[in-house]
């Protein structure tokens, strides 16, 4: 994910012969599949959590390091990177990453301790957050401008997909390997896909940047400064363990360490290239369009994460009943987000607002519905249809909102905008399941009941989404003063 597109001659001109047009396919769909696997890890673990808790002794602090710390390195290494991509050649760096996602997934998946499984997941978030700018990037140095928009559709719809589907992969695999080992294979199926990639990646990856060589310093400051930042305002909410008042002092700093961080990439900025160019921040519709993607995406992953803890330590069902009962808002979510790739330009944030209702409302009626489930009753055929229209509801927030948001920023800056979204995208992801981790597992023990915890969650979920949709519904009254 380049700060912007890579200089120099086209790979090959528009409408290039047969056999250069299928070698870029042919990249493009290495660099799919490599996304596809990284953002997939994302949600499947998830359906996992129970089987690691009963094979490790895994903590609930443990549980929300295991699926925050993932997304949040991953978030951490986006814009790093990419420029490292655009100044060194994408091809070694894609393949570097891919290679150390499947090693930390065999190093993940051989875990004798819950230690030594974050350790692995952070790692493995790392490079996951090696691999997708280059993707991005090598749509940009392979297709000229006129024929980038089916490879970037088909980006986000891999992204889209991937994430929604996870849970329903990783209950078949919990399912085929057992229930007691199950969750290994949920790493282990990574290497195959992992090496894969590899091999193909460096065939048919270009060798060697285009253009002069970025030399942009990647702000190791800035990068710390926002890292600590985010980590110090999570541990009091994933660290339940913590007694007492103090627990929470790590909240006010890191708050100021985050302020320190917008001041220096303030002052950076007047003098080198800073991880997160502050000029976009002036664009109105840039900055409400972040701060939606941060909070819709800390919802919006959290779904997952609580359905599939209420049904297997609540109600105690397999790991592939679980990733069943998610498949509704699966199928919802990518039909959707086809949907709304199309009709962006007529709906504008209004349609992101009317997704975002509707995801705020089908959660507050799964939470009714779950209520009301006759005794002895399947609960996932009661919740299917409202997770379905929640489902269609997400698609029409994620695609629509990156496509607007990114609509108003500079051509040079463009690497730059989708940097700072994406990474928004993953640090919203990593403290919104520590947020609603935090709110299920004190719930549940404080009550002992497992459906208290999830109505408490669920409806923060909607919570969080009504807080975009007021975001949202800002955007649309300021256009029309």
């Amino acid at each position: 994910m380049g700060d912007r597109p890579p200089p120099g001659p086209r790979t090959s001109p528009p409408g290039g012969d047969l056999a250069e047009q299928q070698r870029r396919g042919a990249a493009l769909g290495v660099g799919l599949v490599a996304v596809f696997m990284t953002l997939l890890d994302v949600s499947i673990v998830n359906v996992a959590i129970p089987s690691m808790e009963r094979a490790l002794d895994v903590a609930p602090s443990d549980v929300q390091w295991v699926l925050s710390g993932y997304a949040l390195t991953f978030g951490l290494m986006l814009v790093p990177a990419g420029r490292f991509g655009d100044g060194h050649g994408r091809r070694t760096v894609f393949v570097v990453g891919v290679v150390l996602f499947s090693l930390t997934s065999v190093a993940a998946g051989l875990a004798p301790t819950a230690t030594w499984l974050v350790a692995a997941r952070l790692l493995q978030g790392a490079a996951a957050g090696l691999v997708t700018p280059q993707v991005t990037g090598l749509v940009q140095e392979l297709f000229p401008r006129s024929e980038r928009g089916r490879p970037f559709g088909l980006l986000g719809a891999t992204v889209s997909i991937s994430t929604a589907i996870g849970p329903l992969l990783g209950g078949l695999l919990i399912h085929i390997g057992g229930s007691e080992h199950g969750w290994r294979w949920v790493f282990f199926v990574n290497v195959p896909i992992g090496m894969f990639a590899a091999v193909l990646g460096w065939r048919l990856f270009p060798r060697h940047a285009q253009g002069v060589p970025d030399r942009r310093r990647f702000d190791p400051v800035g990068l710390l400064l926002l890292g600590a930042g985010v980590l110090l305002v999570l541990l009091p909410l994933v660290q339940q363990h913590w007694q007492g008042p103090t627990r929470w002092l790590t909240l006010p700093a890191g708050l100021l360490t985050l302020a320190a961080f917008a001041g220096w990439e303030r002052w950076y900025a007047r003098r080198r290239e800073p991880l997160f160019d502050p000029r976009l921040l002036g664009i109105r519709s840039y900055r409400l369009g972040v701060l939606i993607a941060l909070l819709y995406f800390g919802g919006f992953t959290s779904i997952f994460f609580v359905l599939t803890v209420y049904l297997q330590n609540g109600l105690g069902h397999s790991a592939l009943a679980a990733g069943l009962a998610s498949t509704p808002f699966a199928a919802g979510f990518a039909i959707a987000s086809v949907v709304g790739g199309r009709v962006v330009n007529r709906g504008g944030r209004s349609l992101v607002a009317l997704g975002l209702a509707t995801v705020a409302i089908s959660l507050v009626v799964v939470v009714l519905v779950v209520n009301r489930v006759p005794t002895g009753a399947t609960v996932s055929w009661w919740t299917a249809t409202p997770l379905l229209v929640a489902g269609l509801g997400s698609g029409l927030v994620v695609t629509p909102n990156q496509a607007l948001t990114l609509a108003q920023v500079p051509v040079p800056q463009a690497g730059s905008g989708a940097g700072m979204l994406e990474t928004g995208q993953r640090i919203g992801s990593a403290a919104g399941i520590a947020t609603v981790g935090s709110v299920i597992f004190s719930a549940q023990g404080a009550t002992g009941d497992w459906l208290v915890a999830f109505h408490h969650a669920m409806l923060l979920i909607s919570g969080i989404a009504a807080l975009a949709l007021c975001l949202a519904l800002t955007d649309i009254v300021l256009d029309r003063r």
